[in-house]
């Protein structure tokens, strides 16, 4: 079911035209400072693989995936959900080294997405992904990076804003780093949702670490798949939103598990099937680089630097009538 909270007498500061112009300019901005700040370099990426293959992200594991059969090979293909480990075999197939990394585009279809502001159906977004070596494999490479990132997002605010003055949109390159069990600590009685609503609505840029396992109370703060992220080494960046009144996630990150964080999070995670798959049993047996990635939602990126109110300002999806019928009467254009 639809949920579409919009502000009080909220409006647009661009038109359409000017929407559309800089939602080009933020991407190739944005692309750009990226991969200087991390070394990154563009490659080609698949709209759907084999998911005998084990390369899809199974999210939280309930997640329908989009499949259809192809005529010419008699066999069935996936829509990725996202590219978490189709990133990690490409940089050992391509031979890129440490220090090195790539980036491309994420076009998925999530068919059980709830709508609201900030979900759509369709999802859209940078996917990058860097060899790292061991002895990055660390909270303070990961901090590093993390940083660079917020930089690289504050620095196309900067120049979207030269364009456009009007925008009143503001971002703090001060990053608050904090673990779902310290938010837990802070918050015992809220749910994960609104421990992090008062966290970062006090410190406005936050780094929320260490999700996918099990909290202290025997819950989870949120889900991971046990095969792509390191749990005790990853992470969601989270701005707050002045326009929403909300904390506003932009990106999941971390670095990924090497040969024993596959192994124990498999067993965690009761998924001890997939050490047959391919992917995993290049990475069970360490063939596999080490690496560390996410991905940085385009569309989310695009609605907070403009300062817009809905996600459907800023791509073309399908909504359902509620969710358009609140719109129109909120003055929101959906494209």
């Amino acid at each position: 079911m639809s949920r579409t909270l919009l502000p009080k007498d909220y409006h647009s500061y661009l038109d359409l035209y000017e929407t559309q112009t800089a939602i080009g300019f933020i991407h190739r901005a944005f692309e750009q400072a990226l991969e200087q700040a991390l070394n990154l370099k563009r490659v080609s990426a698949p709209l759907f693989v084999d998911p005998k293959t084990g390369l899809n992200d199974d999210l939280n594991g309930v997640e329908r995936a989009v499949s259809f059969d192809i005529k010419e090979t008699g066999t069935d293909a996936q829509v990725v959900h996202s590219l978490a480990k189709w990133k990690r075999m490409a940089l050992y197939r391509y031979g890129f080294q440490p220090g090195e990394g790539l980036i491309t585009d994420m076009n998925a279809i999530r068919r059980d997405e709830e709508m609201d502001n900030l979900h759509s159906i369709y999802v859209d977004q940078w996917d990058w992904e860097k060899v790292i070596t061991k002895q990055d494999r660390t909270r303070t490479y990961l901090k590093e990076t993390v940083q660079r990132i917020v930089d690289a997002i504050c620095d196309t605010l900067d120049r979207i804003r030269e364009q456009h003055p009007e925008l009143p949109v503001s971002l703090s390159r001060d990053i608050t780093f904090v673990t779902t069990q310290e938010l837990e600590d802070l918050y015992p009685h809220l749910a994960p949702k609104e421990r992090e609503q008062l966290f970062v609505k006090e410190h406005r840029t936050c780094f929320i670490m260490q999700i996918g396992d099990k909290l202290q109370s025997g819950l989870r703060h949120d889900g991971r798949a046990p095969d792509y992220d390191d749990w005790s080494l990853n992470g969601d960046i989270v701005f707050w939103n002045d326009v929403l009144g909300c904390a506003f996630e932009v990106s999941s990150m971390g670095i990924r598990v090497d040969s024993k964080a596959l192994d124990e999070q498999l067993a965690k995670a009761g998924c001890d099937e997939r050490r047959k798959l391919p992917f995993h049993k290049l990475l069970l047996e360490g063939s596999l680089p080490l690496t560390m990635g996410g991905g940085i939602g385009q569309s989310r990126i695009c609605m907070l630097l403009l300062g817009k109110a809905h996600i459907g300002e800023v791509q073309v999806s399908i909504w359902d009538q509620d969710t358009i019928a609140a719109c129109e009467k909120a003055g929101v254009e959906l494209l």
